[in-house]
């Protein structure tokens, strides 16, 4: 699995023109392809005059999904420096959308990719991008006592405190890097006198 990647931080739309044509790019967040082909359809329905509308998306944290469509434009001229813009800003679970009104002057090749490359590109700045680092989901069990202590030292160390349920014990749901493990149980350790148990889960994406 992939230490980490970057994803959109919102849903949003940024608006650029080049030579009186109108670029209105479209991004969002997508956890799966159907998202992801979801989003474009529903873009195309909102925009059913426009000259193109044309698509990139990279899905999978290793970038294992990777689809792009000029739609109409020639060939290589729009989806794909799309993709290459999200490729190169280390993009991943996104999907662009840059919807083209042609304003009467032709761009030429070079033009069209340097103009649907870049207004995904500043897109991005735009709406402003997430790094998610890789977890191992744990979880430390606690009695009441010491659970409330625990849970803003935790906070205080910078840990992300995910769930908190409460039964007989407290059980606390943390996100940890695999790398902190170790020191993480010590510290648990000493902070509880002993009395608290880390079991570890699976892994999963968390924001920085």
């Amino acid at each position: 699995m992939q230490e980490q990647y970057r994803t959109v931080a919102r849903e949003g739309v940024h608006e650029t023109e080049i030579n009186r044509s109108r670029f209105l790019c479209a991004l969002a967040p997508a956890a799966t392809e159907q998202e992801a082909q979801d989003f474009v359809a529903r873009i195309r329905r909102e925009h059913p005059t426009a000259t193109h509308n044309c698509y990139a998306y990279v899905i999978g944290a290793d970038a294992a999904v990777q689809k792009a469509s000029d739609d109409g434009e020639p060939g290589g001229t729009a989806g794909v420096p799309m993709l290459q813009m999200l490729m190169r800003r280390e993009m991943r679970y996104v999907v662009a959308v840059v919807t083209r009104y042609y304003g009467g002057v032709k761009l030429g090749a070079g033009g069209l990719i340097r103009a649907y490359g870049g207004v995904v590109g500043e897109a991005l700045d735009a709406l402003g991008t997430l790094t998610r680092r890789r977890y191992r989901l744990a979880t430390v069990t606690v009695d009441h006592q010491r659970a409330g202590k625990l849970q803003n030292d935790l906070r205080a160390t910078g840990r992300t405190v995910r769930d908190v349920r409460y039964a007989e014990a407290v059980r606390i749901e943390i996100g940890l890097p695999d790398a902190d493990v170790d020191n993480f149980r010590a510290w648990l350790a000493d902070t509880t006198a002993g009395t608290a148990t880390l079991e570890l889960g699976g892994e999963a994406y968390g924001d920085d």
